[in-house]
């Protein structure tokens, strides 16, 4: 497995976060039964929307935000209005430093009042995120801030990466690995995870994106990294118009393949799984169910299977209802 390269975007911080209690809880792997029956496999489900924000990313940004300040920071800003922005806001919070996430301006104010329920200021700038990016960024500098990067950062991957690293005491070595891909920040955390396992190296990784949103696969195919003119998808928190260097360079690997689901496939698994589990997750993490839902040829061969159910906040019974009627499902 390729080790990943310098982290161009690790804003020179070096304090070691581990030194405190990380913000982001041990969640549970648990089988599913109904999955494990329809699949005709054994699958098992690493449940990151139990986290306190309801996702995976509060491993990664709550790492972040702890080395940000034990550096000396004492505002962080982001650029997510999103689970990365929450996870931002909560781990803010948490620590005691005023956080500032400046988001889109067709942003969901649904989701930005969830962030400023955590004491967060929501700033509204831009039409696309590469525009909110660049003004947190400037922000933060004449702040003398730190800026959390939602998916492109080293220490947030190391963050992300104790997902492996619980999971190894909690199942036996799966056949392969499911995840949904967005910018590529859980993908990188999963393979520095694997990459760091004695015994879980050579799992294959399964990458899911929703069409209109797959820019990983997009570069994959390609050969180089791919800029999307616009996202489509209905999967927003996929809505990455380039991932991460790194993820590319992860995803070359022979161990790891990619594929492509419809929001259709993927608001279709969301529903599935909420009667199966009483649990709501959205369309992002819904396209990972999807690959075992419709049992796809991905997954030929594999008979223990390992899917990170990464959860969401930005998910509501009247959202998965609406998508029902859209897809006609």
């Amino acid at each position: 497995m390729k080790s990943p390269s310098k982290n161009r975007a690790t804003g020179g911080t070096s304090a070691n976060a581990g030194e405190h209690a990380p913000l982001h809880i041990e969640t549970p792997i648990v089988r599913s039964a109904r999955l494990s029956r329809h699949s005709s496999k054994e699958v098992f489900l690493k449940m990151e929307c139990y986290q306190p924000v309801g996702s995976f990313k509060l491993r990664g940004m709550g790492r972040l935000c702890q080395t940000l300040v034990a550096d000396g920071r004492r505002h962080l800003f982001s650029s997510s209005g999103g689970n990365a922005g929450y996870a931002v806001a909560y781990s803010g919070k948490k620590l005691g430093v005023p956080v500032t996430i400046v988001v889109p301006e067709g942003a969901n104010e649904v989701v930005c009042d969830t962030i400023r329920s955590e004491g967060a200021e929501i700033i509204k700038h831009g039409r696309a995120w590469d525009d909110a990016h660049e003004h947190a960024v400037k922000l933060a500098e004449n702040a003398g801030g730190g800026y959390v990067h939602p998916f492109d950062n080293g220490i947030a991957w190391q963050g992300h990466a104790s997902l492996i690293d619980e999971a190894v005491t909690q199942c036996k070595k799966p056949d392969v690995i499911v995840l949904s891909v967005g910018g590529g920040g859980l993908f990188c955390g999963v393979m520095t995870g694997l990459l760091r396992s004695k015994f879980w190296q050579d799992v294959p990784v399964v990458t899911v994106e929703t069409e209109g949103a797959a820019s990983l696969k997009i570069s994959v195919d390609a050969g180089q990294l791919v800029k999307l003119e616009k996202i489509t998808s209905i999967a927003t928190t996929l809505g990455a118009r380039q991932v991460a260097a790194q993820a590319l360079d992860f995803a070359q690997n022979p161990q790891v393949q990619c594929v492509a689901v419809t929001d259709q496939q993927a608001v279709s698994a969301c529903l599935i799984f909420a009667d199966d589990h009483r649990i709501l997750v959205e369309p992002a993490c819904g396209a990972a169910l999807a690959v075992v839902y419709d049992r796809l040829a991905v997954l030929d061969g594999a008979e223990n299977v390992l899917v990170v159910v990464c959860g969401g906040m930005g998910v509501s019974m009247q959202m998965l209802s609406d998508y029902k009627k859209q897809f006609a499902i």
